[in-house]
């Protein structure tokens, strides 16, 4: 029997499932039960995978520290790929240690792999790389090796270094090949798909076009008086002005911006920012008053000139001004973007990556929902939400907070 074991785990390590399957799949002893759990979860079934889980690491016995670490971890990946990033961490710390103190190395540098990616997710790019640091360099089976690249790239993408993460995918695909799994493959070529999608779009001098993610790199370091939608900042090299806390100032920079050098009508900045469709006297006034506070946030790189229509935008020491915008406009762009991945997320996880309440969330999913952009399955806490891949929006690795965080 405990050949029949043995055969089902290296099924699953080869991934398989269905092999292992028909070897474990009438058995109900513990071993037997974590294994089918993680046939189970291969095979996408994760509500059944995470009982058999349960059930598994209930029923080894007391000096089976070991075997219920692990299904500890296994049911932490479930809970990273189902999007749960509210599952206790602590446990799964607690799994790891066990594991190290053992001798598991490889599955403790697997939970260490999950910890990280569930950090990546959450945006917390510098904690993820000390996670990986804390697992070190010993040698990894082929298939951890991928996973652990697989983080590194998307740390590299996060702090816009492209070559570091077209890397790190090599040495990901070269290790997906020798663990022979499609589905690691998969990852990686889906991976790879973010260094040549565009993930912004630059507006200059009344035209615009997409930049791939190598172009907002060198973006990252040019002369120019740099318009960034994605931080509400003005920036020019290292000099930056955050207006994240303005948002009017920060929608008549932009305008400004689009239309440099050409000047902008006064009835144009006020229709935008303070949506007044006819124009009075207050609104001039106030426009007025905001302008001014925008020069004053703005005199380390750009002075506000009057003209006799309106305002125009005047950069210092630079001839270059440019709009780095989305790469789609959309009033919820950042819950699309985090359901562009594919998976399903529940909202209180989407909560947590976005840094915002549930409830803020939960009312961007419905109203995206009713423009049938978002669907969602399952009732209470079991409810997920799922979005085909959007056009134009990064997927996984790059989420839209951090674009330009170093």
């Amino acid at each position: 029997m405990e050949s029949l074991i043995t055969a089902a785990a290296r099924a699953l390590e080869a991934g398989d499932p269905l092999g292992a399957l028909n070897r474990v799949a009438l058995r109900n002893d513990a071993p037997s039960l974590a294994l089918r759990g993680i046939a189970m979860a291969q095979l996408g079934d994760l509500a059944k995978a995470k009982v058999l889980l349960r059930n598994a690491a209930r029923a080894f016995g007391p000096r089976e520290a070991v075997a219920r670490a692990r299904c500890v971890v296994a049911e932490a990946e479930i809970a990273l790929v189902s999007r749960d990033l509210s599952w206790p961490v602590k446990t799964l710390a607690a799994a790891r240690a066990t594991l190290e103190k053992h001798g598991d190395l490889a599955n403790a540098a697997h939970a260490g792999h999950i910890e990280a990616r569930r950090l990546l997710l959450l945006g917390r790019a510098d904690e993820a790389e000390r996670t990986l640091a804390e697992i070190g360099t010993s040698p990894l089976l082929p298939a951890s090796q991928v996973v652990r690249e697989l983080v590194i790239a998307g740390i590299a993408i996060r702090r816009l270094r492209t070559k570091d993460a077209r890397a790190a995918l090599d040495r990901a695909a070269r290790a997906a090949r020798q663990a022979k799994i499609p589905a690691l493959s998969a990852e990686v070529d889906s991976a790879n798909l973010v260094l040549d999608t565009p993930t912004a779009r630059l507006i200059a001098r009344g035209s615009e076009h997409p930049l791939l993610l190598g172009e907002v790199e060198k973006l990252a370091t040019s002369a120019a008086l740099v318009v960034d939608t994605f931080h509400h900042s003005v920036r020019k090299q290292d000099v930056v002005v955050s207006l994240g806390t303005r948002p009017v100032l920060f929608a008549l920079a932009r305008i400004l911006a689009q239309a440099w050098p050409a000047d902008v009508s006064r009835e144009a900045l006020i229709a935008g920012p303070f949506q007044a469709k006819n124009a009075d006297e207050s609104h001039r006034a106030r426009l007025r008053v905001e302008i001014g506070r925008l020069r004053t946030q703005l005199k380390p790189l750009a002075d506000i000139s009057a003209t006799k229509q309106g305002f125009v935008l005047a950069p210092r020491k630079t001839r270059d001004v440019l709009v780095l915008a989305r790469p789609v406009e959309e009033k919820h762009a950042d819950v699309l973007a985090l359901l562009s991945d594919g998976e399903p997320w529940s909202s209180s996880a989407l909560a947590l990556a976005l840094g915002t309440s549930a409830r803020t969330v939960q009312r961007s999913l419905e109203e995206l929902a009713r423009s049938n952009k978002v669907q969602s399955f399952g009732q209470g806490r079991a409810r997920r939400w799922m979005t085909p891949p959007v056009p134009g929006f990064p997927t996984g690795l790059l989420l839209p907070g951090p674009i330009l965080k170093t």
